[in-house]
């Protein structure tokens, strides 16, 4: 058993018994607690920038910076500048008669306990800070589950953390499988997870087990669709400036754009191009992310060489490879069957389908017959059928016009539906996911219930006043 292994069970138990003696917290307290959290990241931000390049084999510092840092410290700063207005108690309506006797209700809003948030790779800070910040903000301890595909980042995260923050507030458990198993087999109060939906049921099981409630951020296969009455150039560059963001391993990233026929020559062109403008070389650009680990990198190979193999188009952005560094061009996969990995798979990777179309509804149609998408993109200026995509195809989030950036709102909440997620955080809808929403009623100072003839034995009068009440209006 490993050291991480036996370390969770006492660690969750600290924070419990910290949380029972201390339940109510203030507004300031859970604010200092952010502002430490941020001020650990404004301090120290070198080191985790350093791990992540580490652990990508070469991630831009700089994306680091601009993904994981400065996108924690938005979420952590959103929560800690609203956070008093939020803690305010809302006022509910009155039932009759109550509401003539001076009765009230309120909903306060009271911490679930100790929160467990299981970040992922791909944004292996962004994915337990930002989910932290609603925590704390709501009250609640957390224990954080750094991505065992990134081990630095999580060793020198736990590292800062253990030093620079009470860990009766916000611990760290690393480890591996094992230890991510037991993490969701652990009672906590709710479970945040990051991840793929293959996961995100093993993890949603788990956590039935003990009925712990659970945020799932999956993913899926998100479709961008290019309108005929789209801007082809602008439209083609902001779809080809986000597949490439992170090399492709965002839980939102375009996986296939839907493309009148005749744009098709257009499509492909402007996207090859604006993404060789973004990343002029693939071998030992700092700036390309590097897929991975070598079993993802061969992963999304064996997609593009079953589409070849079956006599589909495609087309590259670079004729150069880089195995050794995982770094890849991109792959444009034109019309693939339908029954192929790559239309199947989400694809996490620097490779994208094309797929023609004659008929807008066709499109919609051939949506809605896959999962519930993370993410949909929208690019043209009809208005009917901008009304028609946010109408009538559920997705998490939607962006018009570009992509990825309604995920970075922070005053908006971010989430799937159906095998795309479920619960949401960022902003006031983070801090609601993880608070127990208490409604309390104050009675008035006079009972009048006998005096109104309300309590048994009742009379024939009452029988048909609240007759008298069963209507339709």
């Amino acid at each position: 058993m490993s050291d991480n292994f036996a370390h969770l069970r006492p660690t969750f138990e600290q924070q419990v018994s910290a949380y029972k003696a201390f339940k109510t917290s203030s507004a300031q307290e859970r604010r200092d607690i952010i502002q430490q959290v941020i001020q650990l990241l404004v301090d120290h931000y070198q080191p985790l920038i350093e791990a992540m390049e580490a652990d990508f084999g070469g991630r831009s510092q700089t994306f680091s910076m601009m993904n994981d840092i400065l996108g924690s410290l938005g979420s952590l700063k959103h929560t800690r500048d609203n956070l008093e207005q939020w803690l305010k108690p809302e006022q509910r309506s009155m039932i009759a008669p109550y509401e003539q006797l001076g009765a009230q209700a309120e909903v306060l809003y009271q911490p679930k306990g100790v929160i467990g948030i299981m970040g992922t790779w791909n944004a292996p800070l962004y994915t337990l800070l930002s989910p932290l910040a609603c925590a704390v903000g709501a009250g609640n301890r957390v224990i954080l589950k750094p991505s065992e595909l990134t081990p630095r980042t999580a060793e020198v995260l736990a590292e800062l953390l253990q030093t620079n923050i009470d860990p009766n507030w916000v611990s760290v458990i690393t480890g591996d499988s094992e230890v991510s198993k037991a993490f969701c087999a652990t009672p906590f109060d709710h479970i945040v997870f990051t991840g793929s939906p293959s996961v995100g049921k093993k993890v949603m099981a788990a956590a039935a087990e003990n009925l712990t409630p659970v945020t799932l951020e999956l993913g899926g296969k998100s479709p961008a669709i290019i309108s005929s009455s789209a801007n082809l150039k602008e439209a083609s560059q902001k779809l080809a400036i986000a597949k490439g963001t992170n090399g492709g391993q965002i839980c939102i990233s375009p996986d296939i754009v839907y493309v009148p026929s005749d744009a098709l020559d257009t499509v492909v062109a402007e996207i090859k191009a604006e993404f060789k403008r973004c990343y002029p070389t693939v071998i030992n650009n700092p700036d390309l992310v590097p897929i991975i680990n070598a079993s993802h990198y061969e992963r999304i190979h064996h997609y593009i060489e079953q589409a070849l193999s079956q006599g589909v188009q495609i087309e590259l952005s670079h004729d150069e490879r880089d195995a050794t560094g995982r770094r890849m061009p991109l792959t444009l996969v034109i019309n693939p069957p339908s029954d192929i990995l790559i239309m199947n798979e989400e694809i996490f990777g620097l490779a994208l389908v094309i797929k023609t179309y004659e008929n807008f509804n066709d499109v919609l149609t051939d949506i809605n017959s896959r999962p519930n998408p993370l993410a949909l993109y929208y690019f043209g200026e009809d208005q009917q059928e901008q009304k028609q995509v946010l109408e009538d195809v559920r997705a998490g989030g939607v962006t018009i016009n570009d992509a990825l950036m309604h995920a970075a709102l922070h005053d908006a909440p971010f989430g799937g539906t159906g095998e795309s997620g479920m619960g949401h955080y960022h902003g006031k809808e983070g801090f609601l996911a993880f608070s127990h929403l208490k409604t309390v009623f104050y009675a008035p100072n006079n009972d009048i219930r006998r005096e109104w003839g309300m309590l048994p034995p009742y009379s024939t009068d009452f029988h048909t006043l609240i007759k008298s009440q069963i209507t339709s209006e």
